[in-house]
């Protein structure tokens, strides 16, 4: 799918297919939520009441703190290695897509987290 197609599309539409495909693999909202904190800087209350309009770019681009530490998320991700996408969104919503492929894999949190 063409970058600005996934930018374009509405947070409460992609934010509950990242819940399910975790979910369905055994893992928790809580933990795809824990992954969204982490790499966006948001707080629970915000996540839970991104505005219905907000566009997944939107999201992404209002972040209040992009972790630094995400360039340590690499490989790829739909055939794309994310430490090679040029445009800094779309790369930043690779790494989430990333981080919640790792998540329904069974890794743990603390490792998709880069806490260790």
């Amino acid at each position: 799918m063409p970058a600005n197609k996934i930018e374009e599309m509405k947070f409460m539409k992609v934010y509950p297919l990242l819940v399910n495909k975790a979910v369905r693999k055994g893992r928790t909202k809580e933990e795809t939520d824990a992954c969204i904190r982490w790499l966006t800087g948001y707080d629970q209350k915000t996540i839970d009441t991104v505005p219905e309009e907000m566009t997944y770019g939107d999201f992404f681009k209002s972040a209040p703190a992009m972790n630094p530490l995400r360039s340590r998320i690499t490989g790829k991700i739909c055939g794309i290695r994310i430490e090679e996408i040029d445009d800094p969104l779309y790369r930043d919503i690779r790494i989430l897509d990333k981080m919640i492929d790792e998540l329904a894999k069974g890794r743990p949190l603390e490792r998709i987290l880069r806490e260790e």
